[in-house]
């Protein structure tokens, strides 16, 4: 896992949105940036997170915040997930893991019995300067929305 830490800067990395659009997360420096990664689009737990975060979209809008939700998934699995649920969250694709592995959030992972490698559900809040204010690992959905947009009314 990498060892990303508070203080650090937003990576260096650039994905592609649900509609195929460039997303440059360091250009988006000056604002508070909420990255958060979910395992699977369109799975139960990932789907009310997205809900959350967009039902919470115009207070953390109010804050001037990014929110930017990463996922291993197509683009296209993202346009249809996104429309399904009316969800506002940028949904974001890292289909080749780089940004996982920049964030250190594509972990080795075990469900009955079973061990393999997925993406531990994580959530970063880069303050306006581009530096890692508060970092969640190993995310229960419940309330999670919610806690981060208080430490990002914190800022």
């Amino acid at each position: 896992m990498s060892a990303i830490a508070l203080g650090d800067a937003i990576p260096p990395v650039k994905l592609a949105d649900a509609d195929g659009a460039t997303i440059d997360l360091a250009s988006l420096k000056g604002a508070p940036l909420i990255v958060y990664f979910y395992p699977k689009a369109d799975t139960p737990g990932c789907t009310v997170e997205a809900q959350d975060f967009t039902r919470l979209s115009p207070d953390f809008a109010h804050l001037g915040a990014h929110v930017v939700a990463v996922s291993r998934d197509a683009p296209q699995k993202l346009c249809k997930f996104r429309d399904k649920y009316g969800l506002t969250v940028r949904l974001a694709s890292d289909e080749d893991g780089a940004v996982c592995e920049a964030f250190g959030t594509w972990v080795e992972k075990t469900n009955y019995g079973r061990t393999y490698m997925g993406i531990e559900r994580s959530t970063f809040l880069f303050g306006a300067d581009g530096k890692l204010a508060k970092l969640w690992r190993k995310v229960r959905v419940k309330g999670h929305a919610e806690a981060v947009l208080e430490a990002a009314k914190a800022l």
